[in-house]
């Protein structure tokens, strides 16, 4: 255990967060997503709600300020999206980063797309439908700014 690190970030999320650069995505994905299918870094995380993986990585990662930093996969046509997945990760986000966006809605193949191309995936033990959320990581501050 680290002082400062949240429980639930493994040493391989910590390494994985550290070696990304800004615009590198980060797919935090649902327990049924193919995240092996779609791309060859998959990280686990198995149990895990991304609530409690949001609240620890977002201690450690700065969101992109250029683009929109928070995707999630809009209802594929027939179904409905439950708003309270997405309120409950605001919450989480928000707790940390409180000027966040709201997400970006993709379709679902264009979420694939984005997947195969993201840093990483981390497969979590998240039910919820349509609970995948991609972070899109940003630069951080100046240190010496902010002292």
């Amino acid at each position: 255990m680290l002082k400062g690190i949240h429980p639930a970030i493994s040493p391989d999320l910590l390494k994985t967060l550290a070696e990304m650069g800004h615009g590198d995505e980060l797919v935090l994905a649902d327990a049924h997503f193919p995240g092996h299918t779609f791309n060859a870094r998959v990280l686990r995380a198995d149990g895990l709600p991304i609530t409690t993986l949001l609240s620890g990585i977002l201690e450690l990662l700065e969101l992109d300020a250029y683009a929109p930093p928070l995707v999630m996969m809009a209802a594929v046509e027939g179904d409905k999206l439950d708003p309270a997945v997405e309120e409950k990760y605001m919450a989480a986000i928000r707790a940390v980063c409180p000027q966040a966006p709201a997400p970006e809605r993709i379709d679902r193949f264009a979420f694939y797309d984005r997947a195969k191309s993201a840093y990483a995936v981390v497969m979590t033990g998240e039910t919820a439908k349509y609970g995948n959320i991609i972070l899109k990581k940003g630069v951080t501050g100046d240190r010496k700014a902010e002292s």
